[in-house]
């Protein structure tokens, strides 16, 4: 890994280990479900803020494929989606060299190397997901509105804040045409002994600093092409670009961006991504700051690195 990373090597496969999901499901009617256990929180455009596999920004300010363990309950009436979760609690933590033993991104208790860092848990989270499928044009499309909001315990203070998050988005299908828009504001209030504009939050074994208070942004834009190649070896082709930009309210506050250029498609039994990342204050991509970057900013510069993704599938 890269000296701006905090990464650390271990010895063995499984020294890093954490759960994404594990829950069991009921279904009382062809519309109506509940799933109970480690289960994905129904916030915003679903199951990914867009199609890039690496996902958008959104997952690492801990709104985009977060798995905490509670209950959830899906509706469908007509055109009409319903979602409703409650959840106790992130999922308890894995293994790891770090404070951020899980597979999403959840508020944490900081590393020693997170400067300003805080000590914070999230529980008792309510989410409700409302959207509805509606004929625009040519456009098949679904327009929806989310809310959440959790208690924020802190372990420094013993002071509880909160943590509320509200989401609107849109997603259509024109042909092998795809766009999914969403606008998201997150706004949390923890009670930390020291600067409040900072949660640490944690993930993948290593924790960072968001900014409490800001606005998501997230725009995709795929194309799907038709047909098999290569002897009919290759199929499912999607080509997309993905943008997401996190806009700080803190004063001085870098915003973080995010930009993916990417394809993905089957080879047989293998299904492979290949994208191309830029970020700008982005943890995750190039050299800029790791602990920092969703924080007060990074080197605040584009950086953009090569990613590929292969999986089998039997």
């Amino acid at each position: 890994m890269p000296s701006k990373y905090p990464y650390r090597y271990t010895d063995k496969v499984g020294d890093i280990a954490f759960a994404e999901s594990a829950w069991i499901g009921y279904r009382f009617t062809p519309e109506q479900q509940v799933q109970v256990g480690l289960n994905q929180i129904p916030f915003g455009l679903q199951p990914y803020f867009g199609s890039s596999f690496f996902e958008t920004l959104g997952n690492v300010v801990g709104l985009e494929d977060i798995e905490q363990v509670g209950a959830k309950y899906i509706q469908q009436s007509g055109a009409w989606n319903l979602q409703a979760g409650y959840y106790l609690r992130p999922a308890w933590q894995g293994k790891g060299t770090s404070n951020g033993r899980t597979y999403s991104s959840v508020v944490s208790s900081a590393d020693r190397y997170v400067a300003d860092g805080s000590d914070n848990r999230e529980r008792n989270t309510l989410v409700l997901r409302l959207a509805r499928a509606v004929q625009l044009g040519d456009w098949a499309s679904e327009v929806g509105v989310s809310g959440l909001t959790s208690t924020l315990k802190n372990n420094d203070t013993r002071h509880d804040g909160r943590r509320n998050a509200l989401a609107l988005h849109y997603l259509g299908k024109n042909g092998p045409w795809g766009v999914q828009l969403q606008a998201a504001r997150q706004q949390m209030s923890p009670r930390n002994p020291g600067t409040d504009e900072l949660v640490t939050l944690g993930g993948y074994d290593g924790t960072f600093n968001v900014a409490s208070r800001g606005n998501l942004y997230v725009a995709d834009l795929s194309y799907a092409v038709d047909g098999k190649y290569l002897f009919d070896q290759v199929s499912g082709i999607k080509l997309y670009t993905n943008y997401s930009a996190f806009e700080k309210s803190a004063s001085g506050y870098q915003t973080s961006q995010r930009m993916i250029l990417g394809s993905s498609f089957s080879l047989s039994r293998l299904w492979v991504a290949t994208e191309w990342l830029f970020g700008k204050n982005d943890p995750y991509i190039g050299g800029s700051s790791y602990a920092q970057s969703l924080g007060p900013g990074g080197s605040n510069q584009w950086e953009n690195q090569l990613y590929v993704n292969i999986g089998y599938y039997f």
